[in-house]
């Protein structure tokens, strides 16, 4: 048994809930306090009948993981939990996990389990067929254009998008993301020179190139001016697909929903108990994916009510 205690009280816990316990980050200048990001989820969350508890932020970014949970209640037997904060990389969720299993806190997904999700590398060649073709390097920031230029042969003239195992500059679409030609040298060594600057020490793994697919247009980013297409986030739960939301806040979707039965199958071989799959409809009518992503550390969109979220994770 444990108890938390929160905000609002003493929470009430479902004994049918998927999950019993929901740990968020704490804002950066008081560790009693939830990250001002996250108040509408803890507020939801309690609403639905879960338990919450705070890991100190700023300890987490020390690397002090210890010191992170010690106001997460000790459970004895061991009891589920879902964490909700920002991407961290593998090493240090595998830090925090420990962290956590030492107080009877085990989350949903394990290391191998976040890095699966998290990596591009690791997912794709399980949907390599159902998402854009990619291509990328092992050595981290180190660019080598020679290296690049002869793995991107094979995509020809196409148009690709950069990022990282993990993230994108999208929102810097020209000049750190979209890149018009494959065989245009230029344009490869200006944007992945601009990726490697913007992402700085947060580059993680390597470089990745995928190949441009033309998706149905949405509308245009208000700041940052990038094309905005019709994509979904879809959230996996023990390889089953149980909610979609709108991805973008701006755009008329004109109340479109998706199938949750969409990729299915593809969910179902995703080595990771809890995770994010983003589609988009190309212009020819079909349906790709994305991106996959640990959901703990997904941000929800603005379109999907926390409320609608919370009481899906308690099997409402």
């Amino acid at each position: 048994m444990c108890s938390v205690a929160s905000l609002g009280g003493p929470a009430r816990v479902r004994s049918s809930a998927m999950v019993a316990h929901v740990l968020f980050l704490s804002h950066p200048l008081d560790p009693k306090r939830v990250d001002s990001s996250f108040e509408l989820e803890y507020e939801a969350a309690q609403r639905a009948g879960l338990a919450v508890a705070l890991v100190d932020s700023a300890a987490l970014d020390e690397r002090a993981f210890e010191r992170a949970v010690r106001r997460v209640p000790r459970c004895e037997p061991s009891v589920e939990a879902v964490f909700r904060g920002w991407m961290m990389s593998v090493t240090d969720y595998a830090a925090l996990h420990r962290a956590l299993a030492a107080r009877g806190m085990a989350l949903v997904n394990d290391e191998a389990q976040y890095r699966h999700a998290h990596h591009l590398p690791e997912w794709y060649p399980l949907l390599r067929t159902h998402t854009p073709a990619s291509v990328w390097t092992t050595t981290g920031s180190r660019f080598a254009l020679d290296e690049v230029l002869a793995m991107l042969e094979p995509f020809g003239d196409a148009s690709l998008v950069l990022k990282d195992y993990v993230k994108s500059q999208k929102h810097d679409w020209d000049e750190a993301c979209f890149i018009p030609s494959a065989r245009d040298a230029d344009a490869v060594r200006r944007v992945t020179e601009r990726f490697i600057e913007l992402q700085g020490d947060r580059l993680t793994g390597g470089l990745v190139y995928r190949e441009f697919v033309p998706l149905e247009p949405l509308s245009t980013h208000s700041k940052s001016k990038m094309p905005l297409t019709r994509e979904f986030r879809v959230f996996v739960r023990d390889q089953r697909p149980w909610l979609s939301s709108a991805y973008w806040e701006e755009g008329d979707y004109r109340d479109e929903t998706i199938p949750l039965d969409l990729f299915a199958r593809e969910a179902s071989i995703v080595q990771s108990r809890f995770f994010t799959m983003d589609v988009a409809r190309r212009t020819d009518g079909r349906w790709i994916i994305m991106e996959l992503g640990d959901a703990q550390v997904a941000g929800l969109p603005e379109a999907l009510d926390p409320e609608r979220f919370y009481r899906a994770l308690v099997g409402e």
